[in-house]
């Protein structure tokens, strides 16, 4: 299946409904082309509008969007060589699984003679092509939405958009599609725009993430930038869950700062920040807690304790207000209401910039 993945470009694109209702803020952003990048962020937060946007299924209200170089912001749906996956998997019931992906290829102009091969061949793609004369009803969630994949792909677009694709599938399935989305994508070099509220999906399958907070950009960066260097506390939040620690800043040399959180100090890189106040973010899984006393560290009370199969969940009382902590030890847990020592671990901890 030959691919001519374009790049996408949003300059200065605004849309609002109404009189007054921002969606979309005057956003930048560009998308090389062969990269799956995630639009990622909370409901409400205009991830959905900038996808539609791409589609041609909403215009913008002002801006320009260009596919491959080309002004597309003002062309319908029709005429712009995107193909879209969605989370309602919208395949026919009547039809079957060839059918539904040939639906396409039909309107289209594909020579006719060529039609159910080029099917067979992006069932191929998602591993169905034995399922070609079943009914939707006789797959399974994952098998549709593989199916509506299928349709996609066989129209060849210069831009492959997916609306939370796997929101109706149960937690295994999910990561199984998600693996099998990742694969094709790279198998095949397609420009793919993703969308998802979902960050470990977004974290799992993207090489790029765009993070959106009130109908702007907060911030673009790979998985691990955005996890190890998130530019503010919502982002930190957002992505991977994070806790917010209040810490003074005593001194910075050479790009390093000297951090006390209440008695306890901490090395770690000062973003550009100086000497003051400021906020932290630890992960939860950054946090080491030692059943041993030490006065490199906090006491910290475990509050709450709870199994999670691959991990241990903690809630700690502690002199900076209530933390989150996960450990892997699952077989060795610290009882609810004993006194540990809290440490930070060498890597993970960052300051968070203003």
């Amino acid at each position: 299946m030959n691919n001519k993945a374009a790049s996408v470009s949003f300059h200065n694109v605004t849309k609002v409904y109404g009189k007054d209702v921002v969606a979309v803020d005057n956003i930048d952003l560009v998308i090389e082309p062969g990269k799956l990048v995630t639009l990622l962020g909370p409901s409400g937060c205009g991830k959905t509008t900038t996808l539609r946007m791409i589609a041609g299924l909403e215009m913008a209200t002002k801006g320009k969007i260009s596919i491959g170089g080309t002004d597309v912001t003002r062309l319908p749906a029709t005429d712009r060589d995107v193909s879209m996956v969605f989370q309602s998997y919208a395949l026919f019931p009547h039809m079957t699984v060839i059918e539904n992906v040939s639906y396409g290829l039909r309107f289209s102009g594909h020579p006719k003679g060529e039609i159910r091969g080029t099917a067979l061949d992006g069932l191929g793609l998602v591993g169905l092509a034995d399922f070609a004369d079943r009914l939707p009803s006789e797959l399974s969630g994952g098998q549709q939405q593989r199916v509506a994949v299928a349709r996609a792909l066989v129209l060849k677009p210069q831009v492959l958009l997916f609306d939370e694709p796997l929101s109706n599938l149960d937690a295994k399935l999910r990561r199984q599609v998600r693996e099998e989305i990742r694969e094709i994508q790279q198998n095949l070099g397609l420009t793919v725009v993703y969308v998802t509220h979902d960050q470990e999906e977004a974290l799992a399958v993207s090489d790029t993430i765009v993070v959106m907070r009130n109908a702007a950009i907060a911030q673009i960066g790979t998985p691990r930038e955005l996890y190890d260097a998130p530019a503010d506390r919502f982002v930190a939040d957002f992505i991977g869950e994070a806790n917010l620690v209040d810490c003074i800043i005593k001194s910075v040399d050479g790009g390093m700062a000297e951090v006390d959180v209440a008695g306890y100090s901490y090395r770690l890189a000062s973003r550009g920040l100086g000497v003051g106040s400021e906020t932290m973010a630890v992960r939860p899984s950054r946090i080491v807690l030692n059943r041993t006393a030490s006065d490199d560290g906090l006491a910290v009370t475990v509050t709450k304790a709870t199994y999670v199969g691959s991990r241990m969940e903690y809630t700690l009382s502690t002199p900076v207000g209530q933390l989150f902590a996960t450990l892997d030890d699952v077989y060795d847990a610290i009882e609810v209401g004993q006194q540990v020592t809290m440490q930070f671990a060498d890597k993970g901890p960052v300051l968070l910039p203003d």
